[in-house]
């Protein structure tokens, strides 16, 4: 039997908007998938480290603060910082991301973006594809 889809949605920083992430995460559980929430107002370093300690195979990062440049480098570093490779994890920022960074998330990591809208479906296709892509790859 195949291995689980374990995916942790996170709001870091700041952010009080959680009500988009919790409905993902409640359609993404829905799908088969095992859904860790982290709550709100995690650092960087909280979230990484929960993704490392998880073993999880997606981190989505939800975001309204505007301050996803940052924020997201910064997981992915500390997530290195405490032994785990975020090159082998799907990471997806959803939210409030304009569409012309979209480019410079993807060269610092982000495997995909999705922005208020998205039909559910898509995303929950698109993370079954790219997890196993990752797995054929290890």
């Amino acid at each position: 039997m195949e291995k689980k889809i374990r995916v942790l949605v996170a709001k870091v920083g700041l952010d009080g908007h959680d009500r988009g992430a919790k409905v993902v995460a409640r359609f993404l559980r829905d799908a088969g998938f095992e859904v860790i929430y982290t709550g709100l107002h995690r650092t960087p370093q909280e979230v990484a480290m929960a993704a490392v300690e998880e073993d999880v195979d997606v981190i989505g990062i939800s975001l309204h603060s505007g301050a996803h440049m940052t924020l997201v480098p910064k997981v992915l570093n500390y997530i290195r910082e405490y032994g785990g490779n975020p090159d082998e994890l799907v990471v997806l920022v959803g939210g409030i991301v304009p569409e012309d960074e979209f480019d410079e998330l993807k060269t610092k990591g982000v495997d995909g973006i999705f922005i208020p809208g998205t039909p559910i479906s898509e995303i929950v296709d698109f993370i079954n594809q790219k997890v196993k892509e990752k797995r054929n790859k290890a």
